[in-house]
């Protein structure tokens, strides 16, 4: 298993980022010669699709062809993961599942195969166009079938420490699914609306993963759960590998897009994270995560409001996103892209420093403070208030190219 007690004997596991780089390098073009050939591409409009010419889809393939390479090699490499499979044969053969329950290859074979299945419904979407509805249909399978392979299923814990409650087993379970579905549901539609600009949620993606890095290298540095730290440290590994390999192919101006495909798997792969979080029992680790996380959090919750406060579906599309009236107010495309990669690493920075060096309490307290600045400055300036419908679409008209897909905002 992966050492515990230094950062570089940790990350001497670099292996494992740099195979899942050089497969989604070598898949994403390959997929896009499809893409073009197939005519699977996205048509401009002129609102939601202001980009200048048919852009291929596809590319959420070569991400989830890099994410599986990595964790493959993982897999095949690692002298622990063989023990494992011995593990899981006497489970099986014995009816003994509790041993699965904290098994990290039982845990990575079906967080793998959760991950092609959000893929495909993704790929679904943008090849054929489904129903918001069967979209969270699949969002539900995908989180049954991490649940099925024990992750997640805990994640209750985080919540009992703090609450001198005795619960039964079966109930403690029954709200971990829940919690666990909830969370795939919100982190996948959540990265899904911020894939609104070339290079925007795969960079912005990226930068979390290494945020999730941060806090897995930090735990396993302390080897409480030797199993699951290996876990985690593997998964952002590979996920940040096929990120970088995806994005020389989606900065401004894209050759290719994500699509639902992609954005669901990095949202997949953020609730998956954050449901491992929780294996310490604690509810510092799964806050600390959800604040790296904060940026596609405030993005969605200010596109709700907005619709909202102007009687709108909230799964219609629209410019209300952070990124649209950044742009709509005249900033050019890499000036937006670059400021959410700053933010994001600065939510990265806040939430891997106070899980690092503050109590739980205290951390809360920062965390809130920040939220209520945050969304103050969104009120000061005027970003949360729907404006005039007219105006709205002058607005509209006035929208820089080079931006990504967006059919609607739906689920």
């Amino acid at each position: 298993m992966i050492p515990s007690n230094t950062w570089t004997e940790v990350l001497s596991n670099w292996w494992i980022g740099a195979i899942a780089l050089g497969v989604s390098l070598v898949i994403t073009p390959i997929v896009r010669m499809v893409a073009y050939r197939a005519k699977l591409v996205d048509r401009p409009d002129d609102l939601l699709k202001p980009h200048g010419r048919p852009i291929a889809y596809l590319g959420g393939v070569g991400i989830c062809a890099g994410l599986l390479g990595g964790l493959a090699a993982y897999v095949l490499t690692d002298a622990g993961m063989a023990g494992q499979w011995r593990v899981i044969g006497h489970a099986v053969r014995s009816g003994e599942w509790s041993l699965l329950v904290n098994n990290p290859l039982w845990h990575l074979i079906h967080i793998a195969l959760a991950s092609v299945i959000i893929m495909a419904v993704g790929l679904w979407d943008d090849v054929k166009g489904i129903r918001p509805g069967q979209k969270v249909l699949g969002q539900i399978v995908a989180a049954g079938v991490l649940l099925i392979g024990g992750v997640g299923a805990r994640m209750a814990d985080v919540f009992l420490t703090l609450i001198p409650l005795q619960l039964p087993v079966w109930l403690v379970a029954a709200i971990s699914g829940l919690m666990c579905l909830f969370m795939v549901i919100c982190t996948c539609n959540a990265t899904n609306l911020l894939d609104g600009l070339d290079g925007l949620a795969s960079g912005v993606t990226g930068i979390i993963a290494l945020g999730f890095l941060a806090l897995a290298v930090h735990l396993a540095m302390y080897a409480r759960f030797a199993s699951v730290d290996s876990l985690r440290v593997g998964l952002c590994l590979a996920m940040v590998g096929a990120v970088l390999g995806f994005l020389p192919y989606n900065i401004p101006p894209a050759s290719i897009f994500m699509g639902d495909a992609g954005s669901m798997l990095l949202g997949f792969f953020v609730a998956t994270m954050m449901a491992l979080f929780c294996q310490e029992g604690t509810a510092r680790w799964l806050a600390a995560a959800m604040v790296v996380f904060a940026l596609p959090i405030l993005d969605t919750a200010l596109a709700v409001v907005r619709r909202l406060l102007s009687r709108q579906s909230i799964f219609a599309g629209d410019r209300g996103h952070l990124y649209d009236q950044l742009v709509d107010r005249g900033m050019t495309v890499r000036q937006v892209v670059a400021l959410f990669y700053a933010l994001a690493a600065l939510a990265a920075a806040v939430g891997v420093l106070a899980a690092f060096f503050m109590q739980l309490r205290w951390a809360m307290v920062l965390y809130t403070l920040l939220l209520a600045i945050v969304w103050g400055v969104f009120i000061y300036l005027g970003m949360v208030t729907p404006p005039p419908r007219h105006a709205s679409g002058q607005m509209a008209s006035g929208a820089a190219r080079h931006s990504p897909a967006r059919k609607n905002d739906d689920a």
